[in-house]
């Protein structure tokens, strides 16, 4: 193992995000590699952040004797992985046979099934627990910086948190009639299933989209936001003591919205394979390869995201309410690094992540979630790499709707 060094698995906007923001601290990421089924997005990825940095290399993550291959060869001290979440196992597989510890930004989903859950992933604490390895899942913004934003919050300013709202923004304008600003197939495979959140010991769910509301974002006003089931929900449920209800929000405008719609009535939605000309075609993986790629979305793009978490619980006794963000502005993120704010949002905070692990700020043996650490030493770095994060207590929050 060479201390120090890192392999990044995925050349799309996050895996992009992630190569420049490590290669600009070479006090901690030594040696990097980035390695993607598609070498040529590593290589452009590589000259852009120039100086020799990043090493590239081609790898199919859905191969676990290809990725040891892969590991064995550079050795490197970490795993991050941004690749597609179909692809976590295979490389959770392939870090515990050689020794190796893995971030992702994004829990396991299987290829036939839009379901996205940490149970997959949670069973393989004990290997790695017993391996001396560390896997830290979900350490992108949300998930990731939510729990963590969650985690500080109940570390300084409650006693008991019992409502947590995360809502999620992006009130910027790309220009397309319809794009997505992650993997499409992905993001429409997520908004598409049914919503769930967690209220009074279980969970609830309700038809896709179809429970909206008005929520005020800092500098950027009311938007439509719908509820949604999120990963995060998931382990901040077991993490979190005391919760009473966790839910997540996230802005669509009406024309994503009626784009979606008629996506999804005439079939191009559909995650089960159709024949199409004696070949079995399925019709969101077509429907992704005629949608614009997320990585080209950045120039041009304007206006801003904005993530963070509406918590209410008790601090002495006595009620209190604390809203904590990130607002990222999708031109200035250009300027930076050629990227839009979408990726960069998740980008940075695997950055961090992976920084955390390999100085050891957080160690462990066996999977966690970034809530199970101490979040005041990434809340610092936050702001440190483009990431300023706020903070209101017993403020006005976006909503008041807690009952």
């Amino acid at each position: 193992m060479a201390e120090g060094s890192v392999l990044i698995i995925g050349a799309g906007g996050v895996g992009a995000v992630v190569a420049h923001k490590c290669a600009a601290v070479p006090s901690v990421f030594q040696k990097i590699i980035l390695a993607s089924r598609t070498r040529s997005k590593c290589d452009k990825i590589a000259a852009q952040v120039g100086g020799s940095r990043i090493k590239t290399a081609q790898v199919d993550a859905d191969d676990v004797d290809q990725l040891v291959e892969l590991i064995e060869s550079f050795q490197p001290e970490m795993v991050i992985n941004v690749a597609l979440p179909y692809q976590d196992l295979t490389i959770m597989e392939a870090c515990l046979r050689t020794k190796t510890h893995y971030l992702d930004t994004a829990n396991y989903e299987p290829r036939d099934v839009a379901k996205f859950e940490y149970h997959w992933q949670w069973a393989y604490h004990d290997r790695f627990r017993d391996a001396g390895l560390m896997a830290l899942l979900g350490c992108g913004f949300d998930p990731g910086v939510s729990g963590i934003f969650t985690a500080y919050a109940l570390k300084h300013h409650f006693d008991e948190i019992h409502f947590l709202d995360i809502v999620d923004c992006n009130a910027g304008n790309h220009g397309k009639a319809f794009a997505t600003n992650f993997n499409p197939e992905i993001n429409i495979r997520e908004i598409t299933q049914r919503g769930k959140y967690w209220e009074d010991g279980k969970w609830i769910e309700v038809d896709p989209l179809s429970v909206r509301k008005d929520i005020s974002y800092p500098e950027i006003g009311p938007k439509s936001s719908y509820l949604l089931y999120h990963e995060e929900l998931e382990s901040l449920v077991r993490n979190i003591p005391g919760l009473k209800r966790a839910r997540f929000w996230m802005t669509f405008n009406e024309q994503y919205i009626t784009h979606l719609r008629v996506l999804e009535n005439v079939g191009m939605t559909g995650i089960k394979p159709v024949r199409f000309q004696g070949m079995d075609i399925v019709p969101l993986e077509f429907l992704k390869a005629v949608l614009p790629e997320p990585s080209s979305l950045g120039e041009g793009y304007t206006g801003q995201t904005s993530i963070g978490c509406q918590i209410r619980g008790v601090r002495d006794g006595k009620p209190r309410n604390y809203y904590v963000w990130n607002n990222c502005d999708h031109a200035q993120v250009y300027r930076e690094i050629g990227a839009q704010a979408v990726s960069y949002t998740t980008g940075v905070p695997a950055m961090i992540g992976g920084m955390m692990m390999l100085t050891k700020t957080w160690k462990g043996q066996g999977v966690f979630n970034v809530e199970e650490f101490d979040p005041d030493p990434f809340m610092s770095e936050l702001p440190r790499y483009g990431l300023p994060w706020h903070e209101q207590v017993d403020g006005q929050l976006a909503f008041d709707d807690y009952r």
